[in-house]
């Protein structure tokens, strides 16, 4: 993998959407440079950015409790898109299109793993998602 990077680029390697990169830069996130109108990202700055993300697993609690355990099967959009490879916009749009059962806890979206599984076996099997363009 080379060391450089676009915008496109960083996004198909993170599995988000071009529009994901451009906040995380001008929100100062993430490190990139202007080369000759566009914007370069070295690999080290991208691998950087994962260590500090915020990470909603391990932050969201409701009365102290956290919001999703693995073990009770409740799950984040994050780890939902990651158990399936799939980029988390196709788990948003899944959720925001009710192809996916999700419910709300404050600003999180908290899903089960047999609503999951459903998914899986009615949408993706098909293929019948639809992905981001920038994350193919």
């Amino acid at each position: 993998m080379k060391s450089c990077m676009s915008v496109s680029e960083a996004a198909k390697v993170k599995k988000v959407t071009r529009q994901a990169i451009y906040l995380a830069i001008r929100l100062k996130r993430l490190r990139a440079y202007k080369q000759e109108d566009k914007w370069q990202i070295f690999m080290s700055d991208l691998k950087e950015y994962d260590k500090n993300k915020f990470s909603r697993v391990h932050h969201s609690k409701i009365n102290g409790k956290p919001v999703f355990d693995e073990e009770k099967g409740y799950m984040s959009v994050d780890t939902a898109a990651k158990k399936l490879n799939v980029p988390k916009q196709t788990i948003y749009y899944a959720v925001r299109t009710g192809k996916l059962k999700a419910s709300r806890k404050n600003a999180a979206w908290v899903i089960h793993v047999k609503d999951l599984i459903k998914y899986k076996d009615t949408f993706l099997k098909k293929g019948l998602h639809i992905r981001c363009a920038s994350a193919m």
